[in-house]
């Protein structure tokens, strides 16, 4: 009404021209006072608001939980690397608060590819701007310096359960601090690891990676670079450690389908075929149970034929090279010597065959996108067992008697003619009892046979009077009735007259309060079945009692662990539990870090590793006051045979640092030339195996996610033998259990695991006088059936005695034609042994 119109419209009498003066008059003021608050309106609006809109028609994936610069950095370089192949997926970030400047500069670096929205998930509208309905996954990263852990994973869980209940059958990918909080994810009704959905405990994997460090040094390192997707520009420049080992950093974990040139094959004949001529390094298969049950992955094994349609996990530079145990043909590519020449070739029947698995793929992935699910775990083949093997264990009259018998033994009667209810002192659950052998040691030598239940190699290590359980209830971890952790603690003067060697040392800066990191996750590898029990190391563990209580109960079931009540720092504490002479001494903390300066939180860490580089060790004996009475201690120390002397001087003690701070890593050794600004696997420490990270456990998000059976295949390396059904016995909360060695838990014993075997001497001595990797490779799979996996070398390769004052690098999956040394140590895979052999390759020299 205030602007010049045609002027066919317009008042005609004064009132009217008088009314329409005043009102425009009065219309422009009020209009001119709402000015302000329409452009505040405006310009508060954020500009990470609105809907996400595919466009291109790609997958995406939505990120929430602990959204930083550093976080999503360090998950894009892994998650958008070139190695990886066709990553067509968009990633959506959904957060609560707005990014920072840094944090822009890289979305809009990466703004084809990453979204971000701000939003919480824990409201339903978010979820539908993001498309969590429609994302291929949900990945929730976890903060790893949090100064409470389980109020983190709390809240993580939490966030599940909203995206859960917005959308039950998305994929779900969960970092968690603590193993204990696994538990309450099996709450949540529509978590099924069949659909994908998988979390990754950052304690359970990062003290197994330092357990198996203690088997093998350095395998940590090893592990790390395998799931971590790295490139490696070797130089001229640089010294000829630092070019074999990043080498070996560009070799990362890949799956892909056997051509059925390798059906009807050994594993040991396909492992060897794929080095020798595909230049691949077969490390493991998936086999398909007979009765039709879901899938599982086996590491070496040793007997098994390969069927049609086999998957391998191979480690290789990159997924192309993969591609050449797809393509081979033995009928095209046996005279082939570039493995480079390898590629799909036009045999009649290897199309046919390419053809129909590509069908049965593309058939798979279709209906897992109807029914919104995706290929069984191999973790959920154990959930649909029974946790107890009972079919044998029902009770029954003896023909000749009315005395009943269980598994062909007496069961034992109570004065008062009932079935004696205790085993032991100890009261047990119905079902453990009906699986409980009855007759003593005394009797089967009368019988003249050996019952099931005992196994032959530990005849030598057990009391049978006293018990007969020794392995858990699943059968992959020793086990022992439970002990008060009074029984096992060590005063100095004890432990400094008992001689420990070839043990375990766990150097722990806790207070009383701090919170739980889980130790049972570094112990249960080192207690693994796949073990003799006179093969597990003693875990001597240095530090507060206080903590320790509490950390008691995941504890009390393993056996071989003593407590030393004292301070890692204390020079005494540590002659006394002879730390020269252990074959690893681990550094943790569990104190939470200073928000003031987090620089500081490995100050304790970074010192205990210093310390004890500069003792000195040799003439030096321990004042030793008068004992008290220390029975029970001692008897829980186990063997005390010297194995071998330990070194004069600390440098030479095998150690291992955990860090909170990637940055610190740079004062553990005073000698080297890292910057300050080197990333973390660039370091010297870190690539001789004597420092390890939570941070280098980020790239598993984007492993995982990719090739879910990765993780599964690094759980089982690492953990001993981690399966769902333990997880469901450990979430009771009680700990674990003892079970009854059937036929079935004791074939669980059959597993590879990790070793280290030396060059120097035994029966492979003779390939370290310049002989080539490959011929190591293949004797070691046919006679050993061993599966060399790396090599542990002399920085200094003019050192020609293990003894020297040195230090070690890691050299993941060599070339064939790599030189070796005397000096060199070599990581493999070891097939269990029911009897010892002649050679033992669990011992290394140090």
């Amino acid at each position: 009404m205030s602007t010049v119109g045609y002027g066919d419209v317009s008042c005609q009498t004064v009132l009217g021209k008088m009314f329409l003066i005043l009102f425009i008059l009065v219309g422009l003021a009020l209009f001119a006072s709402s000015i302000p608050e329409i452009i505040d309106l405006i310009g508060t609006r954020s500009k990470y608001g609105g809907c996400y809109k595919n466009e291109r028609g790609r997958r995406h994936i939505v990120v929430c939980g602990h959204i930083t610069y550093e976080s999503v950095s360090h998950f894009l370089k892994d998650f958008l690397h070139e190695d990886r192949e066709d990553v067509d997926v968009e990633v959506v970030f959904l957060h609560r608060a707005e990014p920072d400047l840094e944090f822009e500069g890289l979305l809009k670096r990466q703004h084809t590819r990453v979204k971000y929205f701000q939003g919480s998930l824990m409201n339903a509208m978010d979820l539908e701007r993001a498309k969590v309905h429609e994302a291929d996954a949900c990945l929730v990263l976890a903060n790893k310096y949090c100064p409470d852990p389980d109020a983190e994973d709390a809240a993580n869980i939490m966030r599940v359960i909203s995206i859960k209940n917005y959308s039950d059958d998305i994929r779900v990918i969960i970092q968690l601090m603590q193993y204990h909080n696994k538990a309450y994810l099996l709450n949540i009704p529509s978590w099924d690891w069949k659909q994908g959905d998988d979390v990754i405990c950052l304690a359970e994997l990062k003290l197994g990676f330092i357990a198996q460090s203690c088997l093998a040094p350095g395998f940590s390192t090893m592990m790390a670079n395998l799931f971590a997707m790295r490139s490696f520009k070797t130089s001229p420049d640089m010294a000829a450690w630092q070019n074999d080992y990043l080498q070996g950093t560009g070799c990362e974990m890949y799956t892909e389908t056997l051509s059925p040139t390798f059906t009807g094959m050994t594993f040991s004949q396909a492992s060897e075929l794929c080095f020798v001529k595909l230049k691949l390094l077969l490390l493991a298969i998936e086999v398909k149970p007979e009765d039709g049950g879901d899938p599982k992955i086996s590491i070496n094994p040793r007997r098994s034929k390969l069927p049609t349609n086999t998957v391998g996990f191979f480690i290789a530079q990159s997924a192309e090279e993969v591609k050449r145990a797809w393509f081979y043909c033995k009928a095209c590519h046996e005279d082939v010597k570039d493995e480079n020449l390898i590629k799909k070739c036009k045999c009649k029947h290897l199309m046919t065959f390419r053809k129909g698995v590509r069908a049965i793929q593309l058939v798979g992935k279709t209906m897992a996108n109807k029914t919104g699910a995706t290929p069984a775990t191999p973790f959920s083949a154990a959930l649909s067992k029974p946790l107890l093997n009972i079919k044998n264990s029902v009770m029954a009259k003896e023909e000749n008697g009315s005395k009943p018998v269980m598994n062909g033994r007496l069961v034992p009667i109570g004065p008062n003619g009932l079935v004696d209810e205790t085993y032991g002192g100890y009261h047990i659950s119905y079902e453990v009892k009906k699986l409980m052998p009855t007759n003593k040691p005394a009797d089967q030598q009368k019988n003249g046979k050996m019952e099931v239940g005992i196994a032959d190699d530990q005849a030598k290590d057990f009391d049978f009077a006293k018990t007969e359980m020794k392995y858990d209830s699943t059968g992959m971890f020793h086990w022992t009735p439970a002990r008060s952790i009074e029984d096992c603690i060590l005063d100095r003067n004890q432990a400094a007259m008992t001689v420990l060697n070839g043990h375990v040392v766990v150097c722990l800066f806790a207070d009383p309060d701090s919170p739980l990191i889980g130790l049972r996750n570094l112990v249960m590898p080192l207690r693994a079945s796949n073990f003799h029990y006179h093969e597990l190391k003693h875990v001597v563990i240095v530090g507060a009692v206080d903590y320790l209580r509490r950390e008691w109960k995941t504890l009390q079931n393993l056996p071989k662990i003593s407590v030393l009540n004292g301070s890692p720092l204390s020079r005494a504490d540590l002659r006394a539990v002879n730390v020269n002479l252990c074959d690893m001494c681990v550094i943790l903390s569990a104190k939470v870090p200073s928000n003031d300066d987090p620089t500081l939180a490995d100050k304790e860490a970074i010192l205990a590793s210093l310390n004890i580089k500069a003792m000195t060790f040799g003439d030096i004996i321990t004042n030793i006051e008068s004992m008290g009475d220390s029975k029970d201690a001692l008897n829980n120390m186990g063997d005390t045979t010297v194995k071998r002397p330990g070194p004069i001087y600390g440098t030479n003690v095998p150690m291992i640092t955990e860090l909170v701070n990637d940055s610190n890593v740079q004062f553990l050794d005073q000698d080297d030339d890292d910057d300050p600004d080197t990333e973390l696997y660039l370091t010297q420490p870190f690539a001789c195996g004597t420092a390890f990270a939570v941070s280098v456990l980020d790239s598993l998000m984007s492993t995982t996610y990719f090739n879910q059976n990765a993780l599964t295949l690094i759980r089982s390396l690492i953990t001993g033998g981690a399966t769902p059904e333990l997880e469901i016995i450990l979430a009771e909360g009680a700990g674990l259990r003892g079970g009854y060695s059937t036929p079935d838990t004791l074939s669980h014993r059959d597993r590879c695991r990790v070793g280290q075997i030396s060059l120097s001497d035994g029966p492979l001595a003779t390939f370290g006088e310049g002989r080539k990797y490959q011929d190591l490779f293949v004797a070691s799979l046919r006679n050993y059936g061993m599966l060399c996996i790396g090599l542990y070398r002399l920085r200094d390769a003019a050192l020609t005695t293990v003894d020297a004052t040195s230090k070690r690098y890691v050299i993941t999956n060599p070339p064939f034609d790599f030189g070796l040394l005397p000096t060199d140590q070599v990581y493999v895979l070891l097939p269990f042994e029911r009897k010892q052999s002649r050679f033992s390759f669990s011992e290394t020299e140090v």
